[in-house]
């Protein structure tokens, strides 16, 4: 059975509508693909995992060495310095505060909040290297700088959180090639 001419330019748009939202789709999930693996991990992300675990000992170890106590793991820590370390190498910048100007301790609040308790204070190192770094590459860094090396040194930190990520292509500051940046956020709440 034919159909009328009417239903068949109907037919015939909605199926060019819809070969062009397929088309509009494929380009969108090709662009974000590209945009992706431009500040993809170079590292494996079993890598990137065990820097983080290596810089945790590191700082442990070297806080042990001169009489402080071992910093414990905070998953709310974690979080706010994966952002930020992703936030850097996509945006192209290196700095305490967010792209947009707020300061470190407000964007770490918002993953580690004081919970109603009495005292609560956050710090914060920064590093980073191309094409890579090492625990003790940035444990060096650290060390020589004296306002990274009272973070590493602070009687008042009892929680940490470490994120190194990978960043292939990174622009800006980093010269768009590959880059390891670590956030270590350090914390306090009593």
């Amino acid at each position: 059975m034919a159909l009328p001419p009417d239903c068949r330019n109907r037919v015939g748009v909605n199926g060019r509508r819809a070969l062009r939202f397929a088309l509009a789709l494929a380009v969108l999930a090709a662009a974000a693909l590209l945009a992706e693996s431009a500040f993809a991990t170079t590292h494996s992300e079993r890598k990137l995992a065990t820097l983080n675990h290596q810089i945790l000992v590191a700082v442990n170890t070297f806080r042990l060495a001169h009489g402080r106590v071992a910093l414990r793991d905070s998953a709310g820590l974690d979080r706010s310095a994966r952002r930020h370390s992703l936030e850097m190498g996509r945006r192209g910048y290196f700095a305490h505060s967010s792209v947009d100007g707020t300061l470190f301790w407000r964007r770490i609040q918002r993953f580690y909040p004081a919970k109603e308790r009495s005292y609560w204070s956050v710090g914060e190192n920064l590093v980073w290297r191309s094409p890579g770094l090492s625990s003790a590459e940035a444990m060096k860094l650290w060390i020589a700088s004296p306002r990274h090396l009272e973070n590493l040194l602070s009687r008042q930190w009892r929680e940490v959180g470490v994120s190194a990520v990978g960043v292939a292509q990174a622009p800006g500051v980093y010269g768009g090639g590959h880059a390891v940046i670590v956030t270590t956020d350090f914390g306090v709440r009593r």
